[in-house]
């Protein structure tokens, strides 16, 4: 499936615990290795903690205990080797979609002019070059969502990190962005960590499944999808059955034995 096997851990963390203001224990004594170029799923029921871990590797937020470790990605370089697509698309609503995407070259210093071959470029990635004057409100929720992750992919992170982002979507948009992101993932070999609630959703698009406790949330089980392709064939297919059955299983088993509706 991917272009090549997955490297060495890029990030690792190491009993990672997380402590609110509030004495809400969101994560505690998560141990976790992100391999270069692989395509991971966190899979949790809700308030797991997974959308926090995520934030503690973008560095949004600072663990209570437990460390963060980059393999060769220092402090300085994280603003641009790290893209972040969160759960809704948070797009500024009077940017043109070519606004939005050039974003963050902007608050990098690069001028619109230089970074306009690029802009365009990586729409065009999302199937959106020509919609670069389009305002977010003339947009369908599948497209806004595109410009979103245009956003996160102009700066070529090396490390994507994707918060539920298709979880309001309808099920026909949402398969079909899981297989643009397949593409898009074997395209540029970046290394892709995913939050998802759904057994199916994680099934279909990872590598390597992490299966998370209820809160405070930590490593319960991970799961190796070993498939080599995705597609139409491979979601109707027994394999797939029985891949997102043993996913069900362990999340269940995380769970403390409740039933699970994938």
């Amino acid at each position: 499936m991917a272009p090549s096997s997955p490297g060495p851990p890029v990030v690792s963390l190491r009993g990672v615990g997380k402590t609110f203001g509030t004495g809400t224990r969101a994560l505690d004594g998560l141990d976790l290795d992100v391999r270069a170029g692989e395509f991971l799923s966190l899979l949790g029921p809700s308030g797991c903690g997974k959308s926090t871990a995520l934030r503690i590797i973008a560095g949004l937020s600072e663990p209570t205990r437990g460390s963060v470790l980059w393999s060769d990605l220092s402090r300085e370089d994280r603003a641009q080797g790290i893209g972040f697509v969160f759960q809704e698309p948070t797009l500024m609503p009077w940017a043109t979609v070519f606004g939005n995407v050039f974003l963050p070259l902007k608050l990098a210093g690069i001028t619109r002019e230089a970074a306009a071959s690029r802009v365009i470029e990586t729409l065009a990635r999302v199937g959106l070059a020509e919609f670069a004057g389009a305002y977010p409100r003339e947009l369908s929720g599948g497209m806004r969502m595109r410009v979103s992750i245009a956003r996160a992919l102009v700066t070529a992170p090396r490390v994507l990190l994707m918060d539920e982002p298709f979880a309001a979507l309808d099920e026909i948009t949402r398969f079909k962005l899981n297989d643009d992101l397949i593409a898009l993932w074997r395209e540029l070999g970046m290394t892709v960590l995913f939050v998802t609630h759904s057994v199916f959703e994680s099934v279909y698009l990872s590598q390597r499944v992490v299966v998370m406790t209820a809160r405070p949330g930590r490593v319960s089980s991970e799961l190796a999808i070993d498939a080599p392709e995705r597609g139409p064939g491979f979601r109707t297919s027994a394999e797939y059955a029985g891949f997102c059955r043993s996913a069900s299983d362990a999340l269940a088993q995380a769970m403390g034995g409740a039933e699970v509706a994938a």
